[in-house]
């Protein structure tokens, strides 16, 4: 009886450290999708367009260190179950930057022509993740 008293406070000890850790809504940089970026800010955000252009945005908590960039975005099959690769542009942003917005410009169009599903990244200068998302092309 006596184990299971120092047991349970115990427990409940680590319970309450548990939840007293500090929790923030945005530890790394999150990707979302626009219909496009003006001076009043961002247009349409959704996860879900019609075919055309979209704007991709990235917000962080604090500089996002990148200068070349690239987007890439990958189009679900549906009949492999697989992601693969539809199209990808590059970009040079300021290294701290921490709210950057991707948009149609010369060497790139940003445009989802076909209906599915894209998985859409923000790669550094060698190729790795610094963020994604997903975002879906009705009819």
């Amino acid at each position: 009886m006596k184990k299971d008293k120092l047991a349970l406070s115990i427990l409940a000890i680590l319970f309450i450290f548990a939840f007293k850790a500090n929790s923030y809504a945005q530890h790394y940089p999150v990707l979302y999708f626009c219909e496009k970026y003006g001076s009043g800010g961002e247009v349409g955000v959704s996860d879900r367009f019609s075919a055309g252009y979209l704007t991709v945005m990235v917000k962080a908590d604090g500089p996002l260190g990148l200068r070349d960039c690239s987007i890439q975005m990958d189009k679900y099959n549906c009949s492999s179950g697989t992601f693969k690769y539809y199209k990808k542009f590059n970009y040079t942003v300021e290294p701290d930057m921490k709210y950057v917005f991707f948009a149609k410009n010369d060497e790139s169009d940003m445009s989802f022509d076909e209906t599915g599903i894209y998985r859409v990244f923000l790669l550094d200068q060698n190729d790795r993740t610094v963020a994604s998302g997903l975002v879906e092309i009705i009819p």
